[in-house]
Formats: C-alpha cells, sequence, structure tokens
C-alpha cells in the first residue's frame, strides 16, 4: 500500500528533520494512508543482504508509525523473527512474501480475515479446545447483519447519516467489516465508525491491522478483557454485535464482576443478576444492554449468538432466570433464530442468534419473535472441523424475509409416494399450503411464532402440607406469627409452576386442592421466573401408526425369523 508513496515520504521526512519539525502529521499525509514506513528498507531491498536479514527486518518493522508497531508486538514479531532465523529460514519466509501480491485491491480484507481463520483454525485447535473462539462463519455474520439493519434500511440510506457499530468480542474484525459493507453498501456517503476490545492479542492484531487498512480510527479497537477492563467506559452505539464464546467459565474475572455487580447494581453493567461461573455467555449479553445509545437519542439493537442455555438454564430466582426477567419485562427481545447445528467451527451444538433493542417498532411491542432457522442449510463440499453446514444466500433471504414481515409462518415440505421430500415452500399466515402430490402428503411444522412476553413468565409457588403427630392430629404453631395456624411437613413440601397468565387461587382450587385438600400456598416463597423454551413451540406431535399395522409389520417379521430358525434347526 505504501509503495506509491514511498519516495515522497521519504523526501519529507528530510525536510522535516532539517526544519527541526516533528514528522508524524506530514508523513501520514504524505503517504496517502492512514500510516506510513520512514525507512528505505522494503521487502524487496531486504534481498539484497542474506547475512544481515534479521537485524534489517527488525529496522524496517521498526521505520513503521507507533500504531503498526503495536500490531507487531502483539504478534510477537521479534521473536518469531529470532526463531526463524535460528532455523535458517527467515531468508526463504521474507522472499516468499516480497514475491506476493497482497494489496487490498488484488486481495480484499474478507480473502485475508479467511486464510488468517484457516491459519489459527488448522494450527490451535489440537492444543487449544477453544480455538473456534477467534472466529464466526461469515454466512452467520451475514444473516446477524441483515437482522439488525434491515428494519431501519429506509432511515440508513438518508444522505449524511452517522453510526457506531461495537463488538465486545470482536475476535479479526470479520462483524465489524460486514457490517461496515452492509452500510456502506446500502449509503456510500454514510459515515460508519468502528469500535471494538478483544482478548488474544494476536486476533487483536489482525483486528488493528483490518481496521487501520480501512482507514478507521485504530483507537477505537482496545486490547483486553471486556468484562473486568472494559476498553469503551460509558461509551454508547447504535448497532453491536457479538459471538462470545460458548460456556467458557469467568472464574478469573469473578472478583472483579461480582464486586461490579454488588456496588453499582442496575449502575453498573451486570445489575439484572449475575449466571453461573460455568458459563458467561450472559454477562456479554448484559455489557451490551450497557452499551446501547438511550432510546431519547435514536436507541440501538444489537444482535448476540448465544448457545441453548442462556434460554433455559436456572430455575426461578436465578441469576439467568433474572437475567432473562430483565430484558422481557423491559420489552428489549425483538427475536430469537434458532441456527442448524454443525455452523461453527469448535463446536456442533444447537445456537441461536438474539436480536435485542430499545426501540421497537410499533408492531412489535409486548412481542417477542421467534424463528426456526435449523433446517435451512446446505452441506458443505469438506467439512472444517466441527462445520459441516452453512448457510446459503437463500437461506439468510428467507430468514432475514421472516423477521422483517414480522409474521407468523409454517414450512410445508412436500412429500412424494416414497416417503422423499421433493420440495418445500414457507407458508405465511393466511396462505394456504402447496397440494400433495398424488400419493404423497404435504408435512406442516411452525417456523415463524409471535408471542407475547408474559408467555415465558411463570410463578414457581410452594405447596405446603400440614404436620401431624403420632396420633394424626395437625400440630398448631405455639408462637409468634405461626401461633395457632397448621405447620407445614418439610417432607410433603412440593412445587408447582403456574404461567404467568393464570390466576394462582383458580390454578390451586383446579389441579391441587381436588388431590390434597388441607394443602395451602406460602405465598412468601413463591417466585416469579422466566424461561424460553424454543423447541417447545416448534415441535410437532406425530401421532403413531394405527396399532393394526404395527401388528401385522410385527406379524411378519415373526413369521420371517420362525422361517429362520426352521433353516438352522435343519
Amino acid at each position: 500500500m505504501l509503495t506509491p508513496t514511498k519516495e515522497a515520504v521519504l523526501a519529507e521526512l528530510a525536510l522535516r528533520r532539517s526544519q527541526k519539525m516533528p514528522p508524524d502529521p506530514f508523513l501520514r499525509k504524505k503517504s496517502g494512508a492512514a500510516f506510513y514506513n520512514a525507512d528505505p528498507l522494503d521487502l524487496k531491498k531486504l534481498m539484497g543482504d542474506p547475512d544481515n536479514i534479521a537485524g534489517n527486518l527488525r529496522r524496517y518493522i521498526l521505520g513503521f508509525s507507533p500504531e503498526v508497531r503495536d500490531i507487531f508486538e502483539h504478534f510477537e514479531f521479534d521473536t518469531q523473527i529470532d526463531r526463524l532465523a535460528k532455523a535458517g529460514l527467515l531468508y526463504q519466509v521474507v522472499e516468499k512474501f516480497a514475491g506476493i501480491d497482497l494489496h487490498p485491491e488484488r486481495v480484499s480484507n474478507h480473502q485475508m480475515g479467511l486464510v488468517f481463520e484457516e491459519l489459527i483454525r488448522r494450527f490451535s485447535e489440537l492444543s487449544n479446545e477453544t480455538a473456534g473462539e477467534h472466529f464466526t462463519p461469515r454466512e452467520v455474520i451475514r444473516l446477524m447483519v441483515n437482522l439488525i439493519f434491515t428494519e431501519d434500511d429506509d432511515a440508513l440510506a438518508k444522505p449524511g447519516i452517522v453510526r457506531t457499530i461495537y463488538d465486545p468480542t470482536a475476535g479479526t474484525g470479520g462483524m465489524l467489516s460486514v457490517a461496515e459493507e452492509y452500510l456502506t453498501h446500502l449509503n456510500p456517503s454514510a459515515s460508519v465508525s468502528l469500535f471494538g476490545q478483544e482478548l488474544n492479542p494476536e486476533s487483536y492484531a489482525i483486528c488493528k491491522a483490518d481496521m487501520l487498512i480501512k482507514g478507521q480510527d485504530v483507537d477505537n479497537i482496545r486490547f483486553g478483557n471486556t468484562l473486568s477492563d472494559d476498553g469503551h467506559h460509558d461509551q454508547k452505539f447504535d448497532y453491536m454485535l457479538s459471538n462470545p464464546p460458548f460456556g467458557v467459565e469467568w472464574k478469573k474475572v469473578e472478583k472483579i464482576v461480582r464486586a461490579e455487580h454488588e456496588k453499582q447494581g442496575h449502575y453498573g453493567r451486570f445489575g439484572p443478576g449475575l449466571p453461573r461461573v460455568s458459563d458467561g455467555s450472559l454477562l456479554f449479553l448484559m455489557h451490551l444492554l450497557s452499551k446501547m445509545r438511550p432510546a431519547a437519542q435514536g436507541g440501538a439493537r444489537f444482535g448476540i449468538v448465544l448457545n441453548g442455555s442462556p434460554l433455559f438454564t436456572g430455575g426461578a430466582g436465578s441469576g439467568e432466570s433474572e437475567i432473562r426477567r430483565y430484558v422481557l419485562e423491559n420489552d428489549l427481545v425483538e427475536a430469537i433464530v434458532a441456527l442448524p447445528t454443525d455452523m461453527f467451527y469448535n463446536t456442533g451444538i444447537a445456537t441461536y442468534v438474539w436480536i435485542l433493542s430499545n426501540r421497537k417498532p410499533a408492531a412489535r411491542k409486548g412481542h417477542v419473535h421467534l424463528i426456526d432457522g435449523s433446517g435451512f442449510w446446505r452441506k458443505m463440499r469438506k467439512s472444517l472441523g466441527s462445520k459441516r453446514k452453512e448457510l446459503g444466500e437463500e437461506d439468510i433471504a428467507i430468514l432475514t424475509r421472516l423477521f422483517g414481515e414480522f409474521t407468523e409462518a409454517e414450512l410445508a415440505r412436500i412429500i412424494d409416494a416414497e416417503g422423499r421430500e421433493i420440495g418445500r415452500k414457507v407458508v405465511v399466515a393466511g396462505e394456504a399450503p402447496p397440494p400433495p402430490p398424488e400419493g404423497g402428503r404435504v408435512r406442516l411444522a411452525p417456523l415463524s411464532r409471535i408471542l407475547p412476553n408474559d408467555s415465558f413468565g411463570y410463578r414457581q409457588i410452594t405447596v405446603e402440607r400440614p404436620l401431624r403427630d403420632e396420633a394424626g392430629k395437625i400440630v398448631l404453631g405455639q408462637r409468634g406469627k405461626a401461633k395457632g395456624k397448621p405447620q407445614p411437613d418439610a417432607a410433603l413440601r412440593d412445587t408447582e409452576t403456574v404461567p404467568l397468565s393464570q390466576n394462582i387461587p383458580d390454578y390451586v382450587a383446579r389441579e391441587v386442592l381436588p388431590h390434597a385438600p388441607d394443602a395451602w400456598i406460602d405465598a412468601e416463597k413463591t417466585r416469579i421466573g422466566y424461561e424460553i423454551p424454543f423447541n417447545r413451540h416448534f415441535h410437532v406431535f406425530e401421532p403413531p401408526r394405527p396399532l393394526a399395522e404395527i401388528d401385522a409389520d410385527l406379524a411378519q417379521v415373526t413369521a420371517r425369523i420362525q422361517e429362520m430358525l426352521k433353516g438352522l434347526a435343519a
């Protein structure tokens, strides 16, 4: 990138030194980029002195502007130079790089990101079980970007708009790059500022290099642990994206996180509650909530990838349930989209994209949109680690359209007479399903569901039964509030789950008292909980075949086995 202006930069450096002026701002202007190199050497000139390749390479790197030197430091590049030099390979490696053209006009930032991520995957996953946390499949990012922007396309197309995008687990910057590409494609005049933070030093370095080449302010990319050392304290953003590590414990930062929760409450990031230490993904969700631009200032929307655990883990009153309660009672959850399994490089588990916003359109208020995208995928020609499936362009378009139209829908699978699936169609509410083929059938399954927020809430009530003495008489309390009242028998104590939409006295009269007329509810022990049983809302019960058919099949099998036994006996 710097080759065309290298001579002009060196001339400018000599001029400013002769004038005893700080050269940095003048060199940046002359280079035509956000960075520069003020050393006469370049990779091709390094080839002319094989005996001093290590020293000259270090000198060349020191000629870069400070933000580029920081990138090399996070790659621990000096150590790599030593290792290659001692192995006698440094000259050969430099020679290879000097002979290929990696200019951004020839190799895009997206392609460079894929190259880096493939190297990380190939060489790290053998020794590092969390290697996959460094990257997110690009088609998943495209889906997430579509979902957070699709409702705002008209507003984003206005001339001169300014937007900020943030990723607290930035990795190599893939999410930020795809989001920026979407916005600038929609509106070339848009001003987009990218912000991020990353814990892995190599991923941080490649992200910073990518932002530098894009002309972004690299000071907006911070290094460190987002949970314990927020690099963007007190800042708010328009859009956010994140793929935090799945099921990774947060014991190393527990003391700092717990202190913020206890001392700052809702004025800090973790006011709603704390999840169990074995899985910190919901901490990132709360961190993103704290970064949302207030609704009065235009609001914010973000997408986050989570595994299935945050949907239902933890009973009423637990940290996970309280976090779900907070986002649902405050009407922040717009949608949850189930992804296919086997989508990520380091795990085949089920994953979900949550979309949250503090500026829901009027039609969405008070509701959560659930979309089952688990059946939309194509098989990869070659597996990459645990990744065997990918979202095609059509799959992304269907899921984006379902979200944007905010309507209930079913997926019609067309089955031929031999039981093979020969086609499928999305049937939105009000549409007739396709006709079945001759001798075949059409199987319908829920695909898009819209449910009120309180449908995910419940009250956990404690049902008490009286304690009886040896003679069978009810034991009464002798003092305080319990005086004269039946005492509960802990051995007979039970709990019941009552949906928020149901009246507790009616539920007790219908479900409890017919079986235990002496039971009562201890109101002081009642807890409110929230869970999102995603799969339950999309389960389709298929009744078994008629008993006569099953008996006929069994009779055939039994007869065949008897014939085989006769043959053995003979």
